[in-house]
């Protein structure tokens, strides 16, 4: 994979007029020609987006967010979708099942949006998959790993962009057993998405033989890991596989480092991290081999233009989260624009099977199955500095068709 630094890359959009660029991507996205915007008119295209903006997956949630914000702002200035300006109503689910099921609800109700989008939590996901499917409105989820969402659990109206769990821990799990061994111990959030991600990495480690040597299951929310990772020394594993994230993450990557772990010969990683765990904690004290979504030193045309929309908005390189949201929002409104209309049937039609440019090197799809974005997924390795844009160094680029874990479970029956 060609890399490139944030320097390099802004002198290059200098050079070639990055905002436009930009800009130009939304026309080609719609086959537009020109770069005069249209004046949008008439009843607004509504997108209503849950997040748990309150809770420790808070940071990651603002971050989907500005992804989509950038994604809405490219459409209006193109002259909307449908010739209809598209705005974001922002609800907060709290990390709370019961609070997603009510904004849900409110959005259906009260704000009559056209789309659903978002949810972190497995739980939140999982109930308003279902509210989705008994209201007729298409649900996007965007950052929910359970693979149940497109697998027993599927159903029609729902299409989920972010890989799942069986995807990320297959592409990472060798890499953990080349740097550090097969002798493990987990340290697990008590949710549902916790155990998703344990379940997930215990089936792709059990081909490599690893040694599973004990699991501290902390609760949700939890700031002091110090006890559960003495705990976990105690074992003497090779590594400490830590299923948890957002700010969990960090407080457990922050208790890692003072423990001086390193220094044991223990190493440490996961599923699933990003450049949204990475700068909270700062380079000195990042740390491990993750599973990513996306990554900024993705070098392809699209993937730079992306980059370029959010420096331009937010003053900020984007991270993975923002990277879901820019990128399911695109495909939401690209799917109106082909659709010519909001109904959800007629919506789903055009998704499924769909083929589109997911900003990495491979191709993506929704397949049409289940409902699963397949895409590729990518391995990367902290560093204590700054390495061209970002915090890791990229150790892989598993393709989506080519991911074992990516596999159509056979449970999904649409």
């Amino acid at each position: 994979m060609n890399e490139f630094s944030r320097r390099r890359f802004l002198q290059l959009s200098a050079v070639t007029g990055g905002a436009l660029m930009f800009n130009d991507l939304i026309g080609q996205v719609l086959g537009l020609t020109g770069r005069a915007s249209l004046a949008a008119t008439g009843e607004p295209i509504k997108i209503g987006i849950l997040d748990p903006l309150s809770s420790p997956y808070k940071t990651s949630s603002i971050h989907d967010v500005h992804g989509a914000n950038v994604a809405v702002d490219l459409f209006n200035k193109r002259g909307g979708v449908l010739g209809r300006p598209v705005v974001i109503l922002e609800a907060d689910d709290a990390s709370n099942s019961e609070q997603a099921l009510k904004v849900a609800t409110k959005f259906i109700k009260e704000d009559h949006v056209d789309v659903l989008m978002g949810t972190f939590n497995g739980d939140c996901a999982l109930v308003v998959s279902e509210l989705a499917q008994r209201e007729n409105k298409l649900f996007m989820v965007t950052g929910s790993h359970l693979p149940e969402l497109s697998g027993a659990a599927c159903n029609s109206h729902t299409f989920v962009f972010m890989p799942h769990a069986r995807m990320l821990a297959q592409a990472v799990v060798p890499h953990l057993v080349k740097a550090y061994g097969t002798r493990w111990y987990m340290i697990t959030t008590s949710t549902l998405d916790g155990k998703a991600a344990a379940q997930a990495m215990v089936e792709a480690a059990e081909a490599h033989k690893v040694e599973l040597v004990g699991e501290a299951l902390m609760p949700f929310g939890s700031t002091d890991f110090v006890s559960a990772l003495s705990a976990a020394k105690s074992k003497e594993p090779t590594a400490i596989i830590l299923n948890l994230y957002g700010w969990d993450l960090v407080h457990a990557l922050k208790g890692y480092g003072k423990l001086e772990l390193a220094k044991e010969k223990i190493g440490v990683g996961g599923m699933i991290s990003g450049e949204q765990i990475g700068r909270p904690l700062g380079y000195a004290n990042n740390a491990g081999i993750w599973g990513l979504i996306w990554d900024p030193k993705i070098n392809t045309e699209s993937s730079r233009r992306f980059i370029q929309g959010v420096i331009d908005k937010y003053n900020h390189t984007p991270t993975s989260r923002c990277y879901l949201g820019y990128a399911a929002m695109t495909q939401i409104l690209d799917a109106i624009q082909r659709a010519g209309s909001t109904d959800a049937t007629a919506l789903i039609k055009v998704l499924e099977g769909h083929e589109f440019d997911g900003l990495k090197e491979g191709r993506s799809i929704f397949r049409a199955s289940d409902h699963q974005h397949v895409q590729d997924v990518l391995v990367g390795e902290a560093f204590g500095k700054e390495l061209g844009l970002g915090h890791y160094k990229i150790l892989a680029m598993v393709p989506g068709l080519a991911n074992i874990g990516a596999a159509d479970q056979h449970l999904c029956k649409l």
